[in-house]
């Protein structure tokens, strides 16, 4: 259930991200039961880490708070509707809801003064469109190399979990 306090929260701690050097008013935070138990902003330039957005940063602070990967009895408040990798994350969470404030053309629309920057936009409609290609039609290229011998490591894996677990072979 949605809870406007939680959008307000979300909204104040993306605007702090505008005096840190290095990080981008994009907040996110994960609630559970009615506590935050995760947040982030987007700190991409601050640490170096391309995939280190809100929304993801988000999960990795609720998972680590929860100590679980499950986040499916959580809702994730963002500034902003989650770009293509957020959303990825969000599902592998499993995250019950997403309530969101601007739209991705309100980001698109603020990025345009900034097109020669380190802050310039991430393209997300283009983004999107090269995940949901077949990997030889991506723009950089991907090339499968011993793909048995790393097969049989996936294989292994599996086989130990399933004696792990004690389920049947």
């Amino acid at each position: 259930m949605y809870q406007e306090k939680f959008m307000d929260y979300v909204i104040s701690l993306s605007r702090k991200a505008i005096e840190q050097p290095g990080t981008q008013p994009f907040g996110a935070i994960l609630v559970k039961d009615g506590s935050i138990v995760g947040e982030g902003l987007n700190h991409e330039l601050a640490r170096h880490d391309p995939t280190a957005h809100g929304e993801v940063e988000a999960i990795r602070d609720a998972c680590r708070r929860l100590a679980t990967t499950d986040l499916s009895d959580c809702d994730l408040y963002a500034i902003g509707e989650p770009c293509p990798m957020c959303t990825v994350a969000i599902r592998l969470a499993g995250v019950r809801r997403v309530f969101y404030g601007a739209t991705h053309k309100d980001a698109l629309n603020a990025y345009q003064c900034l097109a020669d920057t380190p802050y310039a936009d991430i393209g997300v409609e283009a983004l999107r469109a090269e995940a949901s290609l077949p990997v030889d039609r991506r723009s950089i290229p991907y090339s499968q190399h011993r793909a048995k011998a790393c097969a049989e490591v996936y294989s292994e894996w599996s086989d130990d979990m399933r004696k792990k677990l004690g389920l049947a072979p």
